[in-house]
């Protein structure tokens, strides 16, 4: 075979079948496939505006937009994989800060990448938004610093916000 994307040779589950969507936590849905460029740095991003949750306490939903950027090592998150377990987060209750640090934790787990950054830009629920953002680096790699600094200076220029 080419170069060509080899799903029976990477194994994947998901892509190309229709998939039924959890709504429940399932971090066991999320899929890897090989880096062709694991000597490479380099940045992949992922926005998914369309991010749902619940209140832990109220039960009401919150809406955010999530941003997933990673430096990969020998593993990659699938696409459809990850939009399968975001959607898992649709009828499970917690607070802001735990769905980016857990979002975070599952794909390090995952692929191990040498970096990744996770922030989540939460709708205003009672007249306030709240903005978690979670990183890592890859420890005794230049990305162990990388992290620090990103996270030192992660919020020293705000944006402005009209209306979120």
């Amino acid at each position: 075979m080419s170069e060509a994307f080899d799903r029976t040779q990477d194994g994947l589950l998901s892509l190309g079948k229709k998939t039924e969507v959890r709504y429940d936590y399932a971090p066991e849905v999320l899929e890897t496939f090989a880096n062709k460029h694991p000597q490479n740095d380099y940045f992949v991003k992922f926005n998914c505006p369309e991010f749902t949750s619940l209140c832990p306490i109220t039960g009401q939903p919150d809406y955010a937009t999530i941003y997933i950027s990673y430096v990969p090592a020998e593993k990659m998150v699938e696409s459809k994989s990850l939009k399968l377990y975001l959607c898992s987060f649709r009828n499970h209750g917690s607070f802001h800060e735990d769905c980016i640090n857990v979002i975070m934790k599952d794909l390090i787990a995952l692929m191990q990448p040498k970096y990744i950054e996770v922030w989540g830009k939460f709708l205003p629920r009672g007249g306030i938004s709240i903005d978690p953002y979670a990183n890592y680096g890859m420890p005794g790699s230049r990305w162990e610093a990388v992290a620090f600094e990103r996270l030192a200076k992660h919020d020293l220029y705000p944006e402005k916000v009209d209306n979120r």
